[in-house]
């Protein structure tokens, strides 16, 4: 009969068990890395770090619908969602009877961390809803190198933005860390896709009110 030999058993069962461990810690770096913000990094105008680094517009208003838009400017979906929803949404805050947030998130790689970093320029210009429309009216493929600086700076005319200021802001990626800011706010929000929309707070339902004018009028109306 063999005997057992207890010491190898027990070396054998804490090395699976460090080897277990070490992988979950692993996969929990990245997790933990993604919700770090830093508090030091350079902020565009209209920015609240309170609202998940969002661009916020009428933060002023109480008693209104909060209405929170996670976005990737190269997300297909999200240029659908803006075609269908951007003129009510920015008619809400023209006639202050909303406060809206917009998250600019950067799943999509480089090109939607350039977008979003011209979108927050844009915002020091007092024209980001104008550069909002405008990069989604001229989306490219995803990844297909097409939004390079030089490329989102042109792109800054449609919005009626030709300063030289916000080329420099453009090129020199100004907001980059407030782009991974705003990226760590989302995660730490749990949001793991886009279009995603909270309106006080609740996420809507994704399938029934995104894309259709009446019920989503009716979720900001209920709140």
């Amino acid at each position: 009969m063999t005997k057992q030999q207890p010491g190898k058993d027990n070396f054998t069962r804490n090395l699976v068990v460090a080897v277990v461990v070490g992988v979950l810690l692993i996969m929990l770096v990245p997790t933990l890395l993604s919700k770090q913000t830093d508090s030091s990094a350079k902020t565009p105008a209209s920015v609240s770090a309170d609202r998940g680094y969002g661009i916020v517009f009428n933060d002023e208003l109480t008693g209104v619908p909060v209405i929170d838009i996670y976005e990737d400017f190269q997300c297909p979906v999200c240029a659908q969602f803006e075609g269908l929803q951007g003129d009510y949404i920015e008619s809400l805050i023209a006639d202050k009877k909303a406060t809206v947030v917009y998250h600019t998130l950067s799943f999509l790689g480089q090109e939607s961390v350039n977008a979003a970093n011209a979108a927050a320029c844009s915002a020091d210009e007092g024209k980001f809803l104008q550069y909002h429309r405008a990069l989604y009216s001229n989306q490219p493929a995803e990844n297909t190198g097409v939004w390079s600086t030089d490329v989102l700076v042109v792109l800054g005319q449609a919005a009626g933005i030709t300063s030289k200021k916000f080329s420099s802001c453009v090129n020199d990626m100004a907001y980059q860390g407030w782009v991974s800011n705003a990226a760590a706010a989302g995660a730490k929000a749990n949001v793991n896709s886009t279009p995603t929309v909270f309106i006080n707070g609740k996420e809507i339902d994704r399938n029934g009110e995104y894309f259709n004018a009446d019920k989503f009028k009716a979720a900001v109306e209920r709140g």
